[in-house]
């Protein structure tokens, strides 16, 4: 027998499921659920024209009429019951890919589309404050799904959604004062129309993230208290997260209802919304990917990188739009527009990352010896 040695690549995943039937039924067809939510609502606006009076009858705080407040909080809620906060030390060490983080997300991500906004929408100030708002709500849900699918590091994205769950409350007023005030100021850049106060931001922010979030937060830790994590993460948790998608629905069916003559006589301005997000997306995760790359992170942390960088909040982006601006606004319908645009372009970035992962970090060698042994 031959003493030369044969080597071939070693992996784990022999068959790997295509990228979209490894999506649960509803997240699969989301941009049909959303699209549908769309029509609906646009119908029930024409068959009920009384119906802004109706939802305004009652409103609770910053004017939310209480429909859309309800729809508000269910739509955050399971997002923030699948968050781990005991897992912070484990990914706060690796300080390459924590720092590369938060730079990502809460300099880089919000600049970016601040500079697309400004530049593809300079005729359209409602939509742009729409989007320079969706730009500051980082990703903390749907980003564990685009993580799994690609391989990414399931441990660290559960931290980040954290740390980006953390931050958001007591950085995004600030941040929202910043962009949409101060900086178009320094760079001479007409506000005018824009009334914006940080105390509303900062109220909007607390409610309909600090609400959920404790919530969330209290859910987790009684039922792993009490019924341990397995029970919680495979029993509890299926159950409360389709309940996002149904608030995120609802929210979109009344937005569209009082919206509709507006979104049908000018459809363009639709288009004109998904531009910048389909530029923010490409531009933010080619971009982070590139940077995990070159710091030397491994394939899974690369990954975990490119897809919290490149995801939002929409949920939250709705949220304040609805709170500061009110649920007919431009601001609303462009945070709307969002996740009907988020969803394909992301499953198309898995498909992207999977790619990567081949041809930029080959599976580590092992001899016809080894395989031998392991047969």
């Amino acid at each position: 027998m031959s003493d030369q040695v044969f080597e071939h690549p070693v992996s784990d995943e022999t068959h790997v499921a295509p990228v979209v039937a490894r999506l649960s039924f509803l997240d699969r067809f989301l941009p049909v659920w959303i699209i549908l939510a769309m029509i609906a609502g646009i119908w029930l606006g024409r068959a009920i024209p009384s119906l802004n009076s109706h939802l305004n009858a009652i409103q609770v705080t910053s004017g939310t009429p209480l429909p859309i407040f309800v729809g508000l909080l269910v739509m955050m809620y399971p997002v923030l019951a699948k968050v781990r906060f005991d897992r912070l030390g484990s990914v706060t060490r690796d300080r390459r890919m924590l720092v590369s983080s938060l730079v990502l997300n809460w300099v880089v991500g919000p600049a970016v589309m601040f500079a697309l906004a400004w530049l593809l929408l300079p005729d359209l100030p409602t939509y742009r404050t729409g989007l320079i708002i969706v730009g500051l709500a980082r990703c903390i849900a749907m980003v564990l799904i685009w993580n799994d699918l690609s391989g990414g590091d399931r441990e660290a994205a559960a931290v980040l959604v954290a740390l980006n769950s953390l931050f958001q409350i007591f950085a995004f007023a600030l941040l929202g004062y910043f962009y949409l005030k101060v900086l178009p100021g320094w760079l001479g850049l007409s506000t005018v129309g824009l009334h914006l106060s940080i105390g509303r931001i900062a109220e909007t922010v607390a409610i309909f993230l600090g609400i959920p979030l404790v919530a969330g937060y209290l859910t987790r830790t009684i039922g792993e208290r009490v019924r341990g994590r397995e029970w919680y993460e495979s029993f509890l948790l299926p159950r409360i997260a389709p309940f996002a998608l149904y608030g995120l629905l609802y929210t979109i069916v009344i937005l569209f209802a009082l919206q509709g003559h507006t979104i049908t006589s000018r459809p363009a301005d639709v288009a004109r919304i998904a531009l910048p997000l389909l530029c923010y997306f490409a531009i933010m995760w080619f971009g982070s990917f590139a940077l995990g790359r070159a710091i030397g992170l491994p394939y899974e942390r690369t990954a975990t990188l490119a897809f919290t960088a490149a995801g939002n909040n929409f949920e939250l982006a709705i949220a304040v739009a609805i709170g500061v601006f009110g649920v007919t606004s431009g601001e609303a319908l462009a945070g709307v527009v969002g996740p009907l645009i988020e969803v394909p372009v992301l499953v198309a970035l898995v498909y992207v990352s999977l790619w990567a992962k081949r041809r930029l970090y080959p599976a580590p060698m092992a001899s016809t010896d080894q395989l031998e042994r392991r047969d």
